[in-house]
């Protein structure tokens, strides 16, 4: 019985002892499992930073160079581009002094000012603080404030992020094509209009409908004039009797030449056609109708006579245009109007013909500008032998003109920053500085705009992302001014 009773007791007895010590162990000795403890927060931390949980951000020259790449590549000796991570980003800005340093009065390399609001509101702090948004506000250091106050500083990963690209400024002269629209017309110098210094008749009509061609020396219409045929007759009498004296002495002979010149001119002061006054002499006896020839080839612009018609002296007949050369009338911007000049070639295309050009030259520019176009005309002169340009089509015109008569300093359009009142440039000064510089701007062309001053050769301006730079720029400027302010106050 008493064997029986002993047995479970000394069982209880050893399992209380057992619990009362590792009770003890966790409440009073917890050195005793730092380990496990440690290990377990280890390999959770550990699986939180598994590398295929973090994401990429681009990739960094492994030499430091200012070379970035949003893909995997190599460097020019092989060795990869080194991945830069999402909490590894704040890397690229300038570490704040430790708390610790601060505290024990030591300075580290760089010295931290302040803390100024990330959206650019004037807004400082003396202590790490976040917006309303939870954005970190942005530490401003001494050696920034040692810069010209223009420059502004973008860390690395900021530059990557903003995408900002820059070109060198260059030497070169620039090419500006004139762009103009116009219309063709007719040369004025080959328009004639056809009439008589006589009175007549139309006895037949040849050229009867207008907008023919016709070639120069073509018979137009066949004419009766009583003037005419007495006047042919006289030259005739007046040859035949200089023609009988010739054995009479030397003043008769005179005398009847100076009929028949007389005569002769008379005619021709007429205009009588030079083909029938070589019938006339040919044939010896006057032609009741006189065939009236074309002055040139062209086309009949106007025809005001018919058949069977009295006309009289210096009434207009026929209207008739020349087809080559013919004119294109452009109207030139009157900020253009300075790059214009006589001789420079031209290039035209007209709607008719989709793929083909012509090429002419300046003739004239004319010396008054439209009133309400604002516009300067320019005449250009283009062989048409062919008659494919037709008066009144519509024409695009491209002046080939240069700008600038010598070299000058450009840089791409996109690099200027112009609010209306200044253009500025943004200069890379290296190790992420950017200053705005203030410049003064001349021609453009081809992409290109001309520096009059403010740059140097072989200088590199930002041509992308610099309207942000130059709103943190202003903002810095801002700021400065502000905390000199505050300053003063304290």
């Amino acid at each position: 019985m008493k064997r029986a009773v002993a047995v479970p007791l000394v069982v209880l007895l050893a399992a209380g002892a057992a619990y009362g010590g590792y009770w003890f162990a966790h409440h009073y000795s917890p050195a005793l499992f730092p380990a496990t403890t440690a290990d377990t927060h280890s390999s959770a931390h550990g699986e939180s930073l598994k590398p295929a949980e973090r994401r990429i951000l681009y990739y960094k020259d492994p030499m430091g160079k200012p070379d970035f790449s949003p893909v995997p590549k190599k460097d020019e000796m092989g060795k990869d581009y080194i991945p830069v991570y999402e909490d590894e980003e704040e890397s690229f800005e300038p570490a704040a002094a430790p708390q610790a340093d601060r505290a024990n009065g030591t300075r580290s390399e760089r010295e931290l000012l302040y803390y100024r609001n990330p959206m650019g509101l004037p807004d400082t702090s003396l202590v790490p603080k976040k917006d309303q948004m939870g954005m970190d506000y942005i530490p401003v250091y001494a050696d920034e404030a040692e810069d010209d106050g223009n420059v502004v500083r973008i860390s690395p990963a900021r530059v990557q992020i903003l995408g900002v690209r820059t070109e060198s400024v260059t030497l070169q002269t620039l090419m500006r094509p004139v762009r103009a629209v116009g219309t063709v017309q007719f040369s004025e110098r080959q328009i004639a209009v056809v009439s008589t210094k006589f009175e007549g008749w139309i006895e037949t009509l040849l050229v009867n409908a207008t907008g023919e061609p016709v070639r120069r020396g073509e018979t137009l219409m066949r004419v009766y004039s009583p003037l005419l045929v007495q006047t042919q007759q006289e030259y005739l009498d007046a040859a035949k009797m200089a023609a009988s004296l010739g054995e009479a002495d030397a003043d008769s002979r005179t005398a009847a030449s100076r009929l028949v010149e007389g005569a002769l001119q008379r005619l021709r002061y007429l205009d009588f056609p030079e083909t029938e006054l070589r019938r006339l002499e040919r044939e010896r006896r006057a032609s009741r109708t006189v065939a009236w020839p074309a002055p040139f080839s062209g086309i009949v612009l106007e025809k005001m006579v018919f058949e069977g018609m009295r006309f009289m002296p210096g009434e207009p007949l026929f209207k008739i245009a020349g087809i080559s050369p013919i004119w294109v009338i452009a109207e030139v911007f009157e900020q253009d109007m300075a790059h214009v000049a006589v001789g420079q070639p031209a290039t035209i295309t007209v709607k008719a013909y989709p793929g083909r050009s012509f090429r002419g030259r300046v003739a004239f520019i004319y010396p008054t500008v439209g009133p309400e176009t604002r516009t300067g005309t320019v005449r250009i002169e283009i062989a048409n032998p062919q008659g494919e340009l037709k008066a009144d089509m519509y024409a695009s015109v491209e002046l080939d003109t240069h700008a600038t008569a010598t070299k000058a300093l450009t840089v791409p359009d996109s690099a200027v920053i112009d609010n209306g009142v200044r253009q500025v440039v943004l200069i890379e000064r290296g190790e992420g500085r950017f200053e705005p510089r203030p410049v003064e701007v001349g021609a453009k062309a081809d992409g290109f705009t001309e520096i009059l001053a403010g740059v140097k050769a072989d200088e590199r301006v930002v041509v992308s992302a610099n309207f942000l730079i130059d709103a943190e720029s202003n903002l810095k400027a801002a700021l400065g001014a502000f905390t000199a302010g505050e300053h003063q106050h304290q």
